[in-house]
């Protein structure tokens, strides 16, 4: 994926990736781990060819860095020093790679609990490898990040019912499909049922609650970490409102959250925290 079609990519998220305000080494730093982010979702996504030999071959390539050798693959170039200077780990890197390769054979999840074991790869290691890029590592900053990663995560894949369907996935747990008598062909519709709208409304709020016990990181951090990830959790915020509006209709009515919206969210976190 080259840069302007990350730029691309990183107007349609939810959260600011990168806040312009933030010095320079950490915008670049932000925008090297998302580059690979997004680059591990397309070969897992959209890739022509075998997906899953794609992304081993990825993940083969990424271990050069760590063997001491350049990567081939330029956004691995890209990223090299960033994980050099701040001595990061390589699993979480590796766990993205393991989510997409899970996409390629699990398009359902049983339970809740399933669908959050595949949060723990697919979203939780990003908020490790951005502690890190700010030296952050305490455990319980680190358990709080974890929140809103997976509170992010499910946010997104609640906005995406209709789009994730087509794609031949679903994350909504079997479960909770079968509680509240939603059957799968009813997510092919141009509207929800009041059955999935119930079911979404749930859904939302499960995320959102989460998410809320997640923002008590924005307290922990200090400087340029709190401001970049007091962005994260405020675009988090901004979408739980934004699916709230639809009612739980997700199929008829557009969730995206408003920018202005994510930035006045962001400065009364950071002014939250500063007070306490």
């Amino acid at each position: 994926m080259d840069e302007r079609a990350l730029g691309r990519r990183e107007q349609g998220e939810n959260f600011p990736v990168a806040l312009r305000l933030l010095p320079a080494r950490h915008r670049g730093a932000l925008h090297a781990v998302y580059g690979f982010a997004r680059t591990v979702d397309e070969l897992g996504d959209s890739w022509a060819g075998d997906r899953t030999a794609a992304l081993r071959a990825f993940a083969a390539d990424l271990d050069h860095i760590w063997a001491g050798t350049e990567p081939d693959h330029p956004v691995l170039r890209r990223l090299r020093p960033i994980i050099l200077d701040h001595a990061l780990s390589p699993e979480p890197f590796h766990q993205l790679v393991q989510a997409n390769l899970q996409d390629q054979t699990v398009s359902r999840y049983q339970t809740f609990a399933d669908l959050q074991g595949y949060c723990r790869l697919s979203a939780d290691p990003v908020g490790r490898v951005v502690l890190g890029v700010f030296e952050v590592h305490d455990a319980e900053t680190e358990r709080l990040s974890d929140r809103v990663c997976t509170a992010l995560q499910l946010l997104e894949h609640w906005q995406d019912v209709a789009e994730d369907r087509r794609a031949g996935r679903i994350y909504l747990p079997q479960q909770d499909l079968q509680t509240y008598a939603v059957a799968e062909a009813d997510l092919d519709s141009r509207e929800a049922t009041p059955q999935l709208r119930a079911l979404m409304n749930f859904e939302i709020e499960r995320a959102a609650a989460l998410l809320e016990e997640g923002a008590a990181i924005v307290t922990r951090l200090d400087g340029w970490a709190r401001v970049s990830v007091a962005g994260f959790v405020a675009g988090g915020q901004s979408t739980v409102r934004a699916l709230r509006r639809t009612g739980g209709d997700v199929l008829a009515r557009s969730a995206r959250p408003s920018r202005l919206d994510t930035a006045a969210r962001a400065l009364r976190l950071v002014a939250g925290a500063v007070a306490r």
